[in-house]
């Protein structure tokens, strides 16, 4: 549990730098970068294992990083230097949840029965919005097992407008009418 309070506070902190300076792309950018390198699990090796020196992680890591905002590279070398660069993933999620919360823009898990084309996003979109009076962008997957309609999730607000949850109801509404 403290390792998700941590990614929030860290996010926060350069949310709110990024913010003062006008800079909330680039630090996003950079944060993406760090989150992207936590997937090299031989990177990831060579950041955690204490025998290295500090020095020659923190140069490995200039190297993998590129050219990113000087605040977020020394972000990055303070969480190898405390072992914890495996919490870049969530601080990269949880800066995006507070970028998305600036502009006005909540992010939905909609779960469909088939691929949904740009027109049925839209509308979908829509409708969510509508609901949280906000904007909303679709993060979409497949389920083939819904059989139809869709399942989002917006937050902890949970919308199940499936085709296998209504035959689900109607099957108890019939099991109890029998009884």
């Amino acid at each position: 549990m403290p390792r998700i309070g941590s990614g929030k506070r860290y996010a926060r902190a350069a949310f709110e730098l990024a913010l003062e300076k006008n800079e909330l792309e680039v630090w996003q950018e950079g944060l993406r970068k760090m989150a992207g390198l936590t997937t090299d699990q031989t990177l990831m090796a060579l950041l955690q294992d204490p025998r290295i020196p500090f020095d020659a992680k923190k140069n490995l890591l200039q190297k993998r990083l590129g050219d990113i905002h000087p605040l977020a590279f020394n972000l990055a070398a303070l969480l190898v230097s405390k072992g914890t660069f495996s919490r870049s993933s969530d601080i990269f999620q949880q800066y995006n949840n507070l970028l998305d919360a600036h502009r006005g823009v909540e992010r939905a898990r909609v779960t469909t029965a088939l691929t949904l084309g740009t027109k049925e996003k839209e509308v979908v979109s829509g409708r969510l919005g509508e609901i949280v009076d906000r904007k909303v962008v679709i993060d979409d997957h497949v389920d083939p097992s819904i059989i139809g309609g869709f399942i989002a999730r917006i937050r902890d607000t949970l919308i199940d407008g499936s085709i296998r949850q209504r035959l689900e109801a109607l099957k108890k509404n019939m099991v109890e009418a029998g009884k």
